[in-house]
């Protein structure tokens, strides 16, 4: 900082005229001019105006937009000295000139109408543009939504997203509910710059992108990719819950919460293998139970997909608990029937793969020492008749619950 300082100096035109002005921001000293900044500068004009027994004048600024980073470009401008323009100092030199006043009502081409010219013929032209200028204005708020930097990027990135909807449209069924890996391959044109944006920031970009008539339905690969991003770490896959720090803890709960309220509300956008994974990470955050139950719901539309390791989702206990969650698989279990009730003329009807889903979950469960025989047998009892090609696989469940569980 002390070398940039030194710099700033070594710009003043006038090297044998004494500074008659310091400038304090955020623990940083400028020495200037009055006169350069006063020219292009209403915010200073207006302290110098002021009579002060101060000499030299010692102005201190608290909340400039960029800090002393941002201040250094517009007295930079005030003394004339070039320097470029770009989409990763944009949203400073926006911001910054509008908090020191730079406007045409004390300078012709001042900085606020040079910033303002370089945002709509060059910044916010392309899709990249927009999105680094988004990340680096949620850093400048409030000032930032003052001179509508946010919405503008929003507005730039869901026009752009939106226009390629008819390939996006293009894409079949089974593409939405590929791997991850393959989805990269899918939407690597726009999806990779948009999944490094605030979760905050990054749902209102998608909410643009649907006003503007993307299909909700379509948002699957992404919201895939971005889950993958955040939740990175989180080890929802071992039978205990092993703990992280509490702040980044309440960050992937938000994430989550906010990621299964964007999910599309048809049936089959999203694989069940996802859904579970969005499950299981519920369970561990303990996030709402509304977020749960609607991951529960969906999971039961789509259960005739499942296999085994999709609903072996541990209960992330220290305290002699189940190590499965049988009451979360029951409830989803419970959909699928009230489902299917629903829909009894449907020509998917999988009942008899449900119902041997079900049974080999319960050969799974039946081995845990801590499972009581009430919870056992009522899930047992849930799995409806119609779906039992025999009882072998219920009385090969209950033997090993009897043999190898509770013998004692």
């Amino acid at each position: 900082m002390a070398t940039s300082m030194k710099k700033t100096s070594d710009w003043i035109f006038f090297h044998e005229i004494p500074s008659d002005v310091t400038v304090h921001i955020g623990g940083a000293s400028f020495s200037l001019h009055k006169f350069p900044l006063v020219s292009k500068c209403g915010y200073i004009r207006k302290i110098v105006s002021n009579p002060t027994d101060s000499d030299p004048l010692v102005i201190e600024i608290h909340d400039v937009p960029g800090g002393p980073e941002g201040f250094e470009l517009a007295a930079k401008f005030c003394y004339g000295i070039n320097f470029e323009l770009s989409t990763e100092n944009i949203s400073i030199v926006r911001c910054v000139s509008e908090f020191l006043e730079m406007t045409e009502d004390y300078a012709i081409g001042n900085l606020v109408t040079r910033s303002e010219a370089y945002l709509d013929e060059v910044a916010l032209k392309t899709l990249a543009g927009a999105v680094i200028i988004l990340q680096s204005s949620v850093n400048l708020l409030p000032m930032a939504e003052k001179v509508k930097l946010i919405t503008r990027c929003i507005d730039t990135i869901a026009y752009i997203v939106t226009k390629e909807n008819e390939f996006c449209s293009s894409r079949s069924a089974d593409d939405l509910v590929s791997s991850s890996s393959h989805l990269k391959g899918i939407v690597d044109w726009w999806v990779e710059d948009l999944i490094v944006l605030r979760i905050d920031i990054f749902q209102r970009v998608l909410l643009a992108m649907i006003s503007r008539g993307f299909k909700q339905n379509e948002l699957g690969p992404i919201l895939m990719l971005y889950v993958e991003k955040c939740l990175q770490g989180l080890e929802i896959h071992g039978k205990n819950k092993k703990k992280i720090d509490s702040k980044q803890e309440h960050e992937k709960r938000i994430v989550l919460e906010t990621i299964v309220s964007l999910l599309p509300r048809e049936r089959n956008t999203m694989s069940v293998s996802f859904l579970s994974m969005l499950l299981r990470a519920a369970i561990y955050l303990e996030t709402t139970m509304a977020c749960k139950l609607d991951l529960e719901k969906r999971m039961g539309l789509q259960l005739g997909q499942a296999v085994l390791d999709d609903i072996l989702i541990p209960s992330f206990h220290f305290d002699g608990d189940t190590m499965f969650d049988v009451d979360t698989i029951q409830r989803v279990m419970i959909n699928y029937l009230e489902y299917e009730l629903e829909t009894k003329n449907n020509q998917e009807n999988d009942m008899e793969k449900v119902g041997k889903l079900m049974e080999s979950y319960l050969a799974e469960i039946a081995s845990d020492r801590n499972l009581l025989l009430s919870k056992f047998m009522n899930f047992a009892e849930h799995i409806p008749e119609q779906a039992k090609v025999s009882n072998d696989a219920i009385y090969r469940a209950i033997d090993i619950y009897l043999k190898n569980a509770h013998s004692s």
